[in-house]
């Protein structure tokens, strides 16, 4: 990709329209009879780079929302390719009905910036951030904005996902306390969260241009004694899967992005080595005991090399158990 510093993949294809075409059916926009605009005013940030007309769908999965949203704020990360910028005209273009989509144009400086860039030029005391090529269920706002303001201790709150593109499948992250954030990431990127809370954190930080903003960020909410992210437990999220995607690029430097994170929370894993530890032991366990579960459910698959100090000649012995091999 031309502009690495987005973290999400492109999309290209498809003629731009002659005009504008409504992001929802005529007159279902601001219907007072089904949607529920109670509770605090709450402004969305769509981040977009080259995701073509996908930012649409996007929209318009926030302008169905049940619960009323007041703002919605899509920031063009320098989008380059022509379908997209024209689908971000189309958007900026749109200037009926409730809630006004308002287009920002920024020079490429990724995601963290973009986000930050989109909340600043919201007005509203609840704010939500959602991928460009993501979509959310009908009962997204409604349902993170519940878990919020039921508890001050809750700095955050997204939901289950669930997968679509290449891959599908129901993801079921659970949230928690700053302990649960330091052995892995426990929430997804599409969020819900008091500005306050965004600003005492100090927003995304945008020197992480590739990947992995989000957890530090979480790690960022989370310093506060006492409070923690909540997740509902229903796939609210659509999450589009590709195999260039910036998840799966970050994935081939995990341990680097990894040591990124720990390095701007160094005081936080320190605190909480105990935590941290334990967890990525359990994890590798987990994991551990599934590949074990895959290999002896089919014999023709080799061991290979045994490890040692980390449960690797234990699990070979399960193995070679569990497929009926002689004891001497």
């Amino acid at each position: 990709m031309s502009t690495p510093q987005h973290d999400r993949e492109s999309h290209h294809g498809g003629a731009r329209p002659d005009r504008a075409t409504p992001l929802l059916p005529e007159g279902e926009v601001g219907d007072d009879r089904r949607r529920d605009a109670a509770g605090p005013s709450v402004g969305v940030v769509v981040t977009a780079f080259d995701q073509g007309r996908q930012v649409c769908e996007a929209v318009g999965s926030i302008l169905a929302q049940t619960h009323a949203v007041s703002e919605v704020v899509v920031v063009d990360d320098g989008s380059t390719d022509p379908e997209s910028v024209a689908a971000l005209d189309d958007l900026g273009a749109q200037t009926h009905g409730s809630p006004t989509v308002r287009v920002l144009r920024q020079a490429n400086s990724g995601v963290s910036a973009a986000r930050n860039a989109g909340i600043a030029a919201l007005s509203t005391e609840v704010v939500a951030v959602l991928d460009g090529d993501d979509l959310w269920e009908p009962t997204f706002v409604a349902s993170t904005l519940a878990a919020l303001v039921q508890d001050h201790d809750v700095v955050a709150a997204s939901s289950w996902l669930s997968m679509f593109g290449v891959a599908a499948g129901v993801v079921e992250p659970a949230g928690g306390s700053v302990e649960a954030f330091l052995p892995r990431n426990a929430a997804p990127a599409s969020l819900l969260l008091r500005r306050e809370d965004w600003q005492r954190a100090g927003g995304y930080d945008e020197t992480m241009t590739q990947g992995f903003e989000d957890w530090d960020f979480y790690l960022r909410l989370l310093r506060r004694p006492g409070t923690r992210v909540e997740v509902v437990r229903e796939p609210l999220l659509r999450y589009r899967t590709h195999p260039a995607s910036a998840n799966v690029r970050s994935m081939e430097a995990r341990v680097a992005r990894y040591a990124q994170v720990v390095a701007n929370h160094r005081d936080t894993f320190a605190a909480h080595l105990e935590a941290a530890l334990l967890g990525l032991e359990a994890t590798s366990t987990a994991r551990l005991a599934a590949w074990e579960d895959l290999v002896v459910a089919d014999p023709s698959v080799e061991v290979g090399p045994v490890t040692f100090g980390d449960g690797g000649m234990a699990s070979a012995v399960r193995i070679a158990t569990a497929r009926g091999h002689g004891t001497d």
